[in-house]
C-alpha cells in the first residue's frame, strides 16, 4: 500500500480549507485537539504529530504557517531522495507552497491543489520553473537509467542550452532544442553521454523448480534481457505463479532487479495459453496451466502485448519477456502478501521507532489487541482494523497471516517488543504447524518481517536507573502455557545464580500466588533489603514507578500492567537530587582498585 498523504489543520480559521484539501487528495484530515472539530483524527501537539507523520513516510499537507512545518521536520532531514513531500497551504487557501520533496511529488501535488482551490502554487524548483519539467523525476511508468547525470544536464539547460531528444517521450517535448544535452527514450541499456529514460513496458515472466539456486535464475534472466536488448530499468515487474510466492530464487530476483513481484493463479495463467509459443502438457499436469513464464509475461503486459522473448530454460528455471504498447503503470496480479510484526514499545509515540511507524503507515490493515492499536493514535486513523481481546492470541496471529495470504500488507501490532513474550514466536509457530490445524498454503507463502521495540524490562530499567547493569534474566509467571513446575525450577535457578530478575505477567485475576512464591525463593539467596522496582503502565499518562524492599514486596500492589524487577545481591540504591536510583554495578570499582583500567567490553 502506498503511504497516503495526511492533511493537518491547526485551527478553525483554516479548517474549511483543510477539508477542501483532504477532499481533493482523498486522504485523512487530522486536527489539533480542542481547536478543530469533525476531523478523522486529533492530536495534542502539532510539532510532534507532524514529526511522527513525516518519520512514518506520510506526505504532510499542513494548513498553517510554513515555519511550523519546517521546525517540525528539521531534526529528521537527511536524504532528499527518500523523504516524503511536505506542503504548506495558507488558511485562506490562496497559496500552496511545496517545502520539501519537490522532485518526489510535492510540485505535482502543489499544482493539483492550486487548481482545485483556485490558488497559486509557489513552486521554486529551478527546473520546474524554467523548463516545466524535472529531469530527475520522470513521470510514472518511466525510469531514469543514470540519475547521477541529471544535475549536469539540468544545469546545461538552465544555462541556455538545448536538448536533442531521441525516441518517443511526449513529456519531454517542451524542452528547448539543441545539441548541448542528449536525451534518449529507449528500452535498450544506457550507453555513452547524456541521459537515458526507459519506458517500463517490459513484463518479465519467470518459473522455477523448488529450491532453484538464485544465481541460476539470475543468470538466465540476464541472458534473456541481453538477447532481447532490453535494460533492467525497462521492466515494470516480475510475474510468476502464485505457487512461487515463497520461492527464494524468485524473491531474490525481484529484489535484485528492484522490481515488484506479482503473482497469478493457475486459471489466470491458463487463459493466456492461446497466445503462448511453448505450451507444455507436463506443466499443465503439475499446476493446472500450460505455462508459467510466457503466460505470466503476456498477462502482465496486457491484451495488446507481444512476446518479445519466448521462454528460455535452464536446468531449474524458465524466463520470458512480453512488451506492452505503453508503460505498465497499474500492475496486474496480486502482491505476495506481507505480515509485518510491529513492535510499538510500551505506548508513547516518542518510544516508537520510525521503522515501526512507517510500517504501520504503509499497511493495508491492522490486526492486534484493541488497546495496542488505540495506542497508535492518529497513525491508525482510517485504516481497516481487526481488534482481538486478550486471550485471543492464536486467532489474532492466524487472522493476520491469512489476510496477508490474500495479497495484503498487514501489520500485526504488538506492545513492547514482539519477540519477548509476545506474538513473534507464535507467528512462526503457526508457520511451522502441519496437519489439519495448519495455515492455508497462501498464508505460509507470505513475506514475514519484524521490527524491534522498547521492551517493558528496558523501559522499566531506564526509569529506575540501571538495574540491568550486570547479568539478568526474564521469567514469565503466567502458568497458562508453562507448567508451574517449570516456572518454579527456573525461579530457583535464577535465585541461585544471583541474576537480576524481570518478572513478566506477575499476576492475573485468578493467579495471585506465584509472585509471593517467587519472592520467598529469592529471599533464600539474597538480602531482605534487595531493591525491587514496580513499574506500571510505562510510557503512558498513568505511569507509576516505585521502589520496594524484597521482603516488602506485596502482591496487592501489582497488576498485569506491572513489570517487577528484582535486583541481585549486588544491586544498590543511590540517592540523587531527582530521587532514588537503582543500579547493579558491573565491577568497575574492583577493576580500577586492582590497577587494571583496560576496557571490559566484549571484543566480539
Amino acid at each position: 500500500m502506498a503511504v497516503t498523504p495526511v492533511v493537518v489543520a491547526l485551527n478553525r480559521s483554516g479548517l474549511a480549507t483543510a477539508r477542501r484539501v483532504a477532499e481533493s487528495l482523498a486522504c485523512p484530515l487530522h486536527g489539533r485537539k480542542g481547536r478543530t472539530e469533525g476531523c478523522d483524527a486529533t492530536f495534542p501537539d502539532a510539532l510532534s504529530h507532524v514529526r511522527t507523520l513525516f518519520a512514518a513516510g506520510h506526505a504532510v499537507v499542513g494548513v498553517c504557517a510554513a515555519g511550523i512545518l519546517v521546525r517540525a521536520v528539521a531534526p529528521l532531514l537527511a536524504d532528499k531522495r527518500a523523504e516524503p513531500p511536505v506542503l504548506s497551504v495558507s488558511d485562506d487557501g490562496a497559496v500552496v507552497v511545496p517545502l520539501l520533496g519537490g522532485h518526489r511529488g510535492a510540485n505535482r501535488m502543489a499544482r493539483a491543489l492550486a487548481e482545485a482551490l483556485g490558488a497559486m502554487a509557489a513552486v521554486t524548483t529551478a527546473g520546474d520553473v524554467a523548463l516545466g519539467v524535472a529531469l530527475d523525476e520522470p513521470p510514472e511508468g518511466w525510469t531514469l537509467a543514470n540519475p547521477e547525470g541529471a544535475k549536469d544536464a539540468m544545469a546545461a539547460l538552465l544555462a541556455g542550452g538545448g536538448a536533442r531528444v531521441e525516441g518517443d517521450a511526449p513529456w519531454l517535448r517542451g524542452l528547448p532544442e539543441g545539441d548541448d544535452v542528449t536525451i534518449r527514450a529507449t528500452l535498450a541499456p544506457h550507453e555513452g553521454a547524456g541521459l537515458t529514460f526507459h519506458p517500463r513496458r517490459a513484463a518479465l515472466g519467470v518459473g522455477a523448480s523448488r529450491d532453484c539456486p538464485p544465481e541460476e535464475l539470475a543468470a538466465l534472466v540476464d541472458g534473456v534481457l541481453a538477447e532481447a536488448g532490453i535494460a533492467p530499468g525497462a521492466l515494470a515487474g516480475v510475474w510468476s505463479a502464485d505457487l512461487k510466492g515463497d520461492e527464494p530464487a524468485v524473491i531474490a530476483l525481484a529484489k535484485r532487479l528492484g522490481c515488484p513481484l506479482r503473482l497469478f493463479t493457475a486459471p489466470e495463467l491458463e487463459s493466456e495459453t492461446p497466445r503462448t509459443a511453448n505450451p507444455s502438457d507436463v506443466v499443465f499436469a503439475e499446476i493446472g496451466t500450460h505455462g508459467v513464464a510466457e503466460n505470466a509475461a503476456l498477462r502482465a503486459a496486457g491484451p495488446d502485448a507481444v512476446l518479445a522473448q519466448p521462454k528460455r530454460k535452464s536446468a531449474m528455471a524458465t524466463a520470458a519477456l512480453a512488451l506492452a504498447p505503453a508503460p505498465i503503470v497499474d500492475l496486474p496480479g496480486r502482491p505476495r502478501g506481507r505480515l509485518s510484526v510491529v513492535s510499538i514499545g510500551p505506548g508513547q509515540a516518542a518510544w516508537r521507532t520510525p521503522e515501526a511507524s512507517a510500517w504501520v503507515a504503509g499497511a493495508d490493515e491492522l490486526v492486534g489487541y484493541g488497546l495496542y492499536i488505540d495506542l497508535l493514535g492518529p497513525l491508525a486513523a482510517g485504516k481497516p482494523r481487526s481488534d482481538y481481546p486478550l486471550g485471543g492470541e492464536e486467532a489474532r496471529c492466524r487472522h493476520a497471516l491469512e489476510r496477508a495470504g490474500e495479497g495484503r500488507d498487514v501489520a500485526l501490532v504488538c506492545s513492547g517488543d514482539a519477540g519477548i513474550y509476545a506474538m513473534g514466536a507464535l507467528v512462526l509457530e503457526l508457520m511451522a504447524r502441519t496437519g489439519e490445524d495448519a495455515l492455508s498454503p497462501a498464508a505460509r507463502r507470505v513475506e514475514l518481517r519484524g521490527t524491534p521495540g522498547v521492551s517493558a524490562l528496558q523501559a522499566a530499567a531506564a526509569r529506575a536507573g540501571a538495574p540491568l547493569g550486570h547479568d539478568f534474566c526474564a521469567i514469565s509467571l503466567s502458568d497458562l502455557l508453562t507448567p508451574r513446575d517449570d516456572i518454579l525450577r527456573r525461579l530457583r535457578a535464577a535465585a541461585e545464580g544471583d541474576f537480576v530478575v524481570a518478572f513478566y505477567n506477575p499476576v492475573s485475576k485468578r493467579r495471585r500466588d506465584l509472585l509471593p512464591m517467587a519472592r520467598d525463593i529469592l529471599l533464600r539467596h539474597r538480602p531482605a533489603d534487595t531493591p525491587v522496582l514496580l513499574a506500571t503502565s510505562l510510557g503512558r499518562p498513568e505511569e507509576h514507578v516505585r521502589l520496594r524492599r524484597l521482603d516488602a514486596l506485596h502482591v496487592d500492589e501489582v497488576d498485569m500492567m506491572t513489570v517487577v524487577l528484582v535486583g541481585s545481591s549486588n544491586t544498590r540504591v543511590v540517592q540523587t537530587g531527582d530521587g532514588p536510583r537503582m543500579f547493579t554495578p558491573r565491577g568497575y570499582a574492583r577493576k580500577m582498585a586492582g590497577g587494571d583500567l583496560a576496557t571490559s567490553e566484549d571484543p566480539s
